[in-house]
């Protein structure tokens, strides 16, 4: 507070609403009652401030252990929470079932800030030990609160804005709370309310993760609402009990608490088996069913799925399923638009929340920003967007700019009239972004981008216009904007390497994509890329199988898809084992090729591949394992023995393979080995 009148004022006020019933009006039931909590039950002292206490490293870290799952599911919310709100003077919080603060996020100096009075990752923020305020209230409350600055019990803390929300489990408990702080003098009532809505998907995300082989159902009385915060979910097993149900699936089938359900088969709450709402549901292609209560005869809409491999073995059991299933892919069938985008996850529930995100703000022609390790699917999953976009009508066009050479970059985007410059084409060249009119246009490593285009391209969004070089003339353009970077733009903005202003015209909000090592769905991955590589795909003995998931995978979706093309060219039989994997795959280390290569020269000329290679005849397929192969010799420093072993060939076929795939040497081949 400002002064010790100030700290003065707020003991008295505090005193005298807790001692004078008649002063009580002055502050909300729940203060009031907290306040009270904090004189008689904990003895605290709104005088004399104690700081709350800290965790140690290996206490902190057990309880993170503890709480993983929890902190697991809230750590892309809590992001996605600090950009909706876009205030650098706030801090999302999340603490556990005790009121330890368990995860943060906010900016640097605010953080350092806050810091000092004791908001800080490990501290415990529990009625007991900070007195009243949004966290440890609301764990006893169980409720969504706000406490606003004077409303806290210390006079230390009345700068502070609180707005927090419980976080329940499966079983009705609660396992931690949301909260946003803020400097804010006013409460921001949006603020409690989208803290709420992230509350939700929190719990949401838990019932996924710890029902990750359960069939979940979600349904609402209503069909638009199915597929939304709203809706009710119940995680079923496949003998048809409910083994856990979302707060809004009890509110809507007018139950108390999880008890009333969990534990019971689902005929109890439904006139439907679980075998036949998924049927029902895959025969609608996904698109909510009519059901019925079992007691009240009330109706309601519901899609069932099962676990991501259990899904797919129903549908490719099913000769008209798989039928549908492929007209869905080639776009024939309108199945709504997360169904067009269900080729990017399998099960992840962070793919998953990120795609729930993009389908919603690309529906507003908000721009987006793909932010992921190179390997990713930035482009993929970029053009999955454009094809649920409102201007799917129009062409996705996609630009790396780290590609392209500095002195190209401003023609290729803005194009270019007649005779512009020496070696234009006669008739000039229409720009990617003229290209892109009426469309997508996407815009890879845009962190590479050189400053003065930059300040260009902010021109063209600011004023939807283009004009191309040498032209006079402007072109209206309108187009749906996706970025993609696998650098941090804010770092680049603190450097100066990057527009600021630029930065936020090109961040309506930011979509990551998370590494493959890091999702939950890698095996069901594994199993899509061999399905779309082969007709008739092998299947992964368990070494192999356990050697795939192992591996960190640097190069990510892109490294695993060349290394299992290698692997299915190899493969003579039916089943994929370790001996047609890389190496490195099998040994689960990270190749360094380059570092390799510049460590130390061979006392022997390098061989190389010749320049004047033409690879214009192979199709798609021999290009990648072209370059699988051109990737394990460079890093054996082109030894043919060394890597005929390594994929368990002889060295002649190895050679005939090389041949087939243009991969030619610039000296004698015995050179090689020697």
């Amino acid at each position: 507070m400002s002064s010790l009148a100030d700290v003065d004022t707020h003991v008295r006020e505090v005193l005298n609403i807790v001692h004078n019933p008649l002063a009580a009006h002055r502050a909300s039931d729940s203060v009031a009652q907290s306040w009270l909590r904090c004189l008689t039950e904990f003895q605290l002292d709104p005088g004399h401030f104690v700081m709350p206490p800290v965790l140690t490293t290996r206490e902190l870290n057990e309880r993170r252990d503890a709480a993983s799952d929890l902190i697991a599911c809230s750590k892309l919310e809590m992001t996605t929470l600090y950009q909706q709100l876009a205030d650098p003077e706030l801090a999302v919080v999340l603490v556990d079932s005790d009121g330890v603060i368990v995860h943060q996020v906010s900016s640097v100096p605010f953080g350092e800030a806050v810091a000092a009075d004791g908001l800080r990752v490990g501290a415990m923020w529990s009625e007991r030990e900070a007195g009243t305020n949004g966290m440890g209230t609301c764990l006893i409350e169980r409720d969504c609160i706000a406490v606003c600055q004077h409303e806290h019990f210390y006079p230390r803390y009345t700068s502070l804005t609180c707005s927090a929300a419980p976080i329940f489990d499966e079983r009705g408990e609660v396992v931690g709370v949301l909260d946003v702080t803020s400097r804010s003098k006013l409460l921001q009532q949006h603020s409690l309310v989208l803290v709420g809505m992230s509350r939700q998907m929190i719990e949401n995300r838990l019932i996924d993760a710890r029902y990750r082989h359960a069939n979940m159902i979600h349904f609402h009385s209503r069909p638009e609402f199915v597929g939304t915060l709203h809706a009710g979910k119940l995680a079923v097993s496949d003998d048809g009990v409910v083994l856990a149900a979302s707060r809004s699936a009890l509110l809507q089938l007018d139950l108390r608490s999880p008890a009333e359900l969990c534990g019971k088969r689902i005929e109890e709450a439904f006139n439907a088996t679980l075998e036949d709402m998924i049927a029902r549901s895959i025969r609608g292609s996904f698109h909510p069913v009519t059901v019925y209560s079992a007691k009240a005869n009330s109706r309601f809409f519901l899609t069932a799925q099962t676990p991501c491999d259990g899904a797919k073995r129903i549908l490719l059991s099913d000769p008209a399923s798989r039928a549908k299933s492929v007209r869905k892919g080639n776009g024939s069938e309108t199945t709504g638009r997360i169904d067009k985008l269900s080729h990017l996850e399998f099960g992840d529930p962070r793919m998953a929340s990120q795609i729930q995100l993009a389908a919603r703000v690309i529906q507003r022609k908000i721009p987006i920003i793909l932010r992921g390790q190179t390997g990713t699917g930035k482009e993929v999953f970029a053009n999955a967007l454009h094809s649920i976009s409102p201007n799917n009508a129009g062409t996705f066009v996609a630009v790396n700019c780290a590609s392209l050479p500095e002195n190209l970059i401003e023609s290729e985007l803005f194009g270019y009239r007649a005779g512009a410059f020496t070696g234009a084409q006669r008739e000039g060249r229409r720009g990617k972004i003229v290209q892109a009119n009426g469309g997508t246009l996407f815009l890879d490593e845009i962190g590479d981008m050189p400053l003065a285009l930059q300040a260009r391209l902010l021109r063209v969004i600011e004023e939807r216009e283009v004009t191309p070089l040498g032209a006079e003339t402007t072109v209206k353009v309108d187009f749906q904007l996706i970025s993609a970077s696998h650098r941090n733009l804010m770092e680049l903005v603190q450097t100066g390497m990057f527009r600021e202003d630029l930065y936020y015209r090109l961040n309506g909000i930011e979509i990551n994509l998370p590494p493959l090592k890091e999702r939950a769905d890698a095996l069901a991955l594994i199993g899509h890329i061999l399905e779309s590589e082969s007709d008739d795909p092998p299947s992964l003995s368990d070494e192999a199988r356990q050697a795939l998931l192992s591996y960190t995978w640097p190069g990510n979706i892109r490294q695993l898809r060349y290394v299992l093309q290698m692997a299915i060219a190899l493969c003579d039989g039916p089943e994929i084992r370790c001996a047609h994997l890389p190496s490195e795959i099998v040994n689960g280390a990270v190749p360094q090729i380059t570092p390799r290569i510049q460590a130390s020269v061979p006392s022997t000329p390098m061989p190389h591949l010749a320049e004047d290679t033409d690879t214009s005849s192979l199709n798609a397929i021999q290009v990648k394992e072209r370059e699988t192969v051109l990737l394990l010799l460079d890093e054996h420093r082109w030894n043919v023995s060394n890597v005929a072993k390594v994929l368990g060939i002889s060295r002649n076929t190895l050679y005939r393979k090389m041949h087939r795939l243009h991969i030619r040497l610039s000296h004698d081949s015995t050179s090689t080995d020697a």
